[in-house]
């Protein structure tokens, strides 16, 4: 299960009431304030399923919304009412870095990397909190260019920059933090977003569980429905 946390609103947005001394408002006038101040900012909660290599499956909460998402054969289905609202073709980069690449052969994550702009040749050596680390896709210093960062000792996929996809001018970061181990692999707890370095959006995992078994149906965008777990 996962917990999104936006960071919150600045002190301006505060309701003017708020910030002035003076009788309390009354509780309708407080439940208004309550709304508008975190309304679109208040953390969320979904499930996530994963069948490795390419699958996953995202459930919205409230369960009965029927919102979710699915990132299946190099695809993206989205849904709302438990209706399929969109359809289209897309290589997650996250899934190919923090998981598939660990199932897939070498050369086909390669193929898929290269597909999403990645210049495998060109590696510099870093330092990524306190630990070493290859940088793959950029030059020494170079933090506009699409690149991803691995811990050197462990291999793990731990940054990913690239240019933001709505304003290239500003640079998106995204961060697998909080690794821990499962057996003789491992997991990231919380993955963190940025953008010219402030966060964005984090996301903390619990109940996280491994080894169940999954039906192939789960990840079958006409069963979205009638397969929740």
């Amino acid at each position: 299960m996962a917990l999104a946390l936006p960071l919150p609103l600045p002190t301006a947005c505060w309701p003017v009431w708020l910030l002035l001394a003076g009788a309390p408002p009354d509780g309708r006038a407080i439940v208004a304030a309550m709304h508008d101040r975190y309304v679109g900012n208040w953390y969320s909660t979904w499930r996530e399923y994963a069948a490795l290599p390419g699958r996953l499956r995202i459930e919205f909460e409230p369960l009965d919304s029927g919102a979710g998402a699915l990132y299946v054969r190099d695809s993206q289905f989205v849904f709302r009412g438990g209706q399929v609202t969109s359809a289209t073709a897309f290589v997650h980069p996250l899934m190919v870095l923090g998981f598939d690449v660990y199932f897939d052969p070498a050369e086909r994550t390669a193929r898929r990397l290269e597909q999403l702009g990645f210049d495998l040749a060109t590696v510099h050596e870093d330092t990524w909190d306190g630990r070493p680390a290859y940088v793959v896709g950029a030059r020494a210093g170079n933090l506009r260019t699409r690149q991803f960062w691995v811990d050197k000792e462990r291999l793990l996929f731990v940054r990913l920059l690239e240019p933001g996809q709505r304003d290239t001018a500003r640079t998106s970061d995204i961060r697998f933090n909080d690794y821990r181990p499962v057996g003789s692999a491992w997991v990231s707890a919380e993955v963190a977003f940025l953008v010219d370095g402030r966060q964005r959006w984090l996301e903390q995992y619990a109940e996280i569980r491994t080894g169940t078994p999954l039906p192939d149906a789960l990840f079958d965008p006409r069963h979205w429905q009638t397969q929740r777990r």
